[in-house]
């Protein structure tokens, strides 16, 4: 299934309308589907297409076998003779005497990080390969594309030998939360919203993640399916990604995913919770965890200065992450043994507190399909992220889910998924407006996001300015 993406796609097919070559950047979180995007766009336009991606990571690969897969791979979609390159200049020699000038043509360079990890001079080798071979097409569109995000933009986009020479840098991000309803191909209009709300707090807006789903099975059989079953593909895909992606550095970044599993932190505090010091090291692994998109760093306006925070806080963002770390790897032995099960997954021991915590991160993700609800324009937020308060002499701590800050106005909105939620939640609501910093000039608004059955005093009260059902959010407006 392909589905969304319409924006990328109609910047990517602009790029035609100018007739001048066009380079591309394209990046994303492995499984996020930026190759399906290359090759819908492909597709869509009825262009030559022509991919060629890095080899995997192995131990004893050499440049040598990167060059010599980029020449088979390229022969064995081309017209001409087989030609094996020696060298990268070659390479993209070879690339361009293969462009056809007549016809409109992608060429996708795929995982480009692991195509030039053996080679420091990669980079410029490419630059000068555009440059002298390729760019003098002006029918191409040439996409380069990869998973360590961290890669492309510290050797490409930041690059000053590349300067100018992008025409778009492209981001893939999760699935907006209704076109992942669509995974259950029709089905979701007579499911409960809460068993799609379940799956979702596990997969994400991942597609390929996505695509796993069995519409005909429970949200319990599908998560056991898929999660707690040796063969399933999310029992495995967290060590497959992260070796693929980071390489020598997987156990290190793993231990900081580990760390922010059981709650935010600055740097500061996780140095702490770490044992390590506070620098290069490891900024460098939370910032290629961001770019890589498994964690996010929430630059959060400080409610009582108007300002922005001193420090920003990171929190894992990924749900699958999460829920890897937390349910699948401490259980990892059981499973392979074929000896872990259980009935529903409201069994697995602290799960109904864990799945609020799931639904939460997933709603934060996902603000800005919120924000419409709240009838904020999202263009006058300027943050929106979960927020921290520490009590101080005496007066108590406030921790909100999600705080959405304005030039004039302060939400205060909860997230809440329970089977039932009654008038408990107007009362939590009312203490954090109460430890709230009151700023002068500053409207507070709240709003409660739900998965579950409301009491309905709880809309009459008051105590909401705004009460978004998840339902609403996923597009499922008569449930």
């Amino acid at each position: 299934m392909f589905l969304g993406r319409e924006k990328e796609l109609e910047s990517l097919r602009r790029l035609f309308d100018k007739r001048t070559a066009s380079l591309v950047a394209c990046r994303g979180r492995r499984r996020i589907g930026k190759s399906t995007l290359v090759r819908e766009f492909a597709r869509r336009n009825r262009a030559e297409f022509v991919v060629i991606e890095g080899l995997a990571p192995r131990k004893g690969q050499t440049d040598a076998d990167q060059i010599r897969n980029f020449g088979e791979r390229l022969c064995a979609q081309t017209r001409g003779a087989r030609v094996v390159p020696d060298s990268w200049p070659e390479a993209f020699r070879l690339l361009g005497e293969r462009i056809d000038d007549r016809r409109n043509t992608i060429v996708l360079l795929d995982e480009i990080s692991w195509m030039g990890r053996h080679c420091p001079d990669f980079p410029g080798f490419l630059k000068n390969g555009w440059d002298d071979e390729l760019k003098h097409h002006d029918r191409i569109v040439m996409v380069v594309c990869g998973s360590v995000s961290a890669w492309i933009q510290e050797n490409l986009l930041e690059n000053a030998a590349f300067g100018g020479r992008f025409s778009l840098d492209i981001i893939v991000r999760e699935l907006p939360l209704e076109l992942c309803r669509k995974f259950w191909r029709g089905r979701e209009t007579r499911i409960d919203e809460r068993e799609i709300s379940d799956v979702l707090s596990v997969t994400g807006g991942v597609p390929r993640y996505l695509e796993e789903i069995d519409p005909a099975l429970s949200a319990d059989e599908n998560v056991r399916r898929m999660c707690f079953s040796e063969g399933g593909p999310l029992f495995k895909d967290f060590n497959s990604i992260f070796t693929e992606v980071f390489g020598a550095t997987t156990l290190v970044k793993a231990d900081v995913l580990r760390s922010l599993a059981n709650g935010p932190a600055t740097p500061a505090e996780l140095a702490i919770r770490l044992g390590v010091g506070r620098g290069g090291s490891l900024s460098r692994n939370l910032d290629e965890l961001a770019a890589a998109g498994f964690i996010a760093r929430d630059d959060n306006v400080n409610p009582e200065t108007g300002r922005k925070a001193r420090e920003a806080r990171y929190r894992l963002s990924d749900n699958y992450t999460r829920f890897y770390l937390k349910y699948i790897e401490t259980r990892e032995a059981e499973i392979r043994a074929g000896r872990f099960d259980f009935g529903t997954l409201s069994d697995l021991p602290g799960w109904e507190s864990e799945k609020g915590v799931q639904f939460e991160n997933m709603v934060v993700n996902h603000v800005a399909e919120l924000v419409p609800h709240l009838r904020v324009p999202m263009g006058t937020i300027r943050s929106a992220a979960p927020f921290l308060l520490k009590g101080r002499n005496g007066t108590p701590g406030v921790q909100i889910d999600l705080l959405l800050q304005t030039d004039r106005t302060v939400w205060i909105v909860e997230v809440k998924r329970r089977t039932r939620i009654g008038r408990e939640i107007e009362t939590e609501m009312l203490n954090k407006v109460a430890a709230f910093p009151k700023r002068r000039g500053i409207s507070i608004r709240t709003a409660l996001v739900y998965s579950g059955v409301l009491d309905e005093a709880v809309s009459r009260s008051g105590a909401f300015d705004a009460i978004v059902p998840f339902s609403r959010i996923l597009g499922l407006a008569g449930q």
